[in-house]
């Protein structure tokens, strides 16, 4: 049992990896929302090729609920605990070994282990997901024992949340911009040494920055074209629709490039004006490499759902678990 799966069950549903979190209002009108019954999901779809974690958050919080005699809610949160999410190995140890957990876990069940590398120096300009490697080697380094860890595993990284965007934002202030463009480059062509590894470089959201022009040229220096594609939504709450469009006009701009969406809480689309933790959410598309577009390889559940956006609206610290909001994404999901 790897070190951050204890932690996990010592910490009581407290995970390590953290959220990826700043993101501009949305114009987008609110869906409504729809009830969910309490039938069982089937944890791994003929549609979808990746690993679901069994001691995932969700996972544990249904146990303690059965203990507790909440079966209802129990069998409400298999929507959660019953579908891939990506992992989110911490930024403040070595990740190799919860990432050669996963990916042997994967690998055991013939599957994809998907994952989020969110470690980039100045992450999030000092906000709710503040923090990162202390400089760049360190962040050298931290990408080196993950490659490693992959080895010939079949894998998907979401490089970055947040990274490029904040740049195009002026969130992340100017003399790091060069640095960061570096490391993402590097990152890209480490990751891609992996004979079986795919990595989608983040490029934020369709109500964030709302000319994905602005993306291109800063994309292009941070070494898009050595990616597999661009991840949309990461965190967020775009619908696939307004995602997808978006989408596509980048990848035209991009030369053709490929991307990938987090539909992890899409299913009402955003709350106007709020994106941390914003209430009546609901789970969005379940992950699935089906998707009737050519240049949409996968929808992913990117984000963990269940876990903080920040300490906003009554919620914990980013990326710790809240099992009452994880039940109201659960509760108002359409499938």
């Amino acid at each position: 049992m790897s070190r951050l799966i204890r932690i996990r069950t010592l910490a009581a549903l407290t995970v390590l990896g953290l959220a990826a979190a700043c993101s501009s209002a949305t114009d987008v009108d609110e869906a409504s929302v729809t009830g969910a019954d309490s039938r069982k999901s089937d944890p791994a779809p003929s549609s979808s090729p990746f690993w679901v974690d069994p001691d995932s958050p969700a996972a544990q919080q249904i146990e303690l609920w059965r203990r507790e005699g909440r079966t209802q809610d129990a069998e409400l949160l298999r929507r959660i605990a019953d579908r891939p999410a990506a992992q989110w190995p911490a930024g403040e140890i070595d990740p190799g070994p919860d990432v050669r957990t996963a990916t042997a876990a994967a690998s055991a069940e013939g599957r994809t282990a998907l994952f989020v590398a969110y470690n980039i120096p100045h992450r999030d300009c000092g906000q709710h997901s503040a923090g990162g490697a202390a400089d760049a080697d360190a962040y050298r380094q931290w990408i080196g024992s993950f490659a490693d860890a992959l080895g010939e595993s079949r894998a998907l990284v979401v490089l970055e949340p947040d990274a490029v965007a904040h740049i195009v934002d002026g969130c992340t202030p100017g003399e790091y911009h060069a640095e960061r463009e570096q490391l993402l480059g590097e990152a890209i062509r480490r990751f891609k040494q992996q004979p079986h590894t795919k990595v989608y470089l983040d490029a934020g959201n369709p109500s964030w920055i709302k000319e994905p022009g602005k993306l291109v040229e800063p994309l292009r220096r941070a070494g898009i074209a050595e990616a597999d594609g661009f991840a949309l939504n990461v965190s967020n709450f775009q619908t696939d629709e307004a995602t997808k469009a978006y989408g596509l006009r980048l990848s035209r701009d991009l030369g053709g490039k490929h991307f990938v969406i987090d539909s992890s809480r899409n299913g009402n689309g955003p709350l106007p004006g709020v994106w941390c933790n914003p209430p009546g959410r609901a789970l969005g598309t379940p992950p699935t490499t089906e998707t009737g577009e050519p240049a949409v390889d996968a929808y992913l559940w990117v984000k963990r759902p269940g876990e903080s956006d920040g300490t906003c609206a009554g919620g914990p610290d980013a990326g710790q678990w809240w099992p009452e909001y994880a039940l109201g994404l659960a509760r108002n999901a359409r499938s």
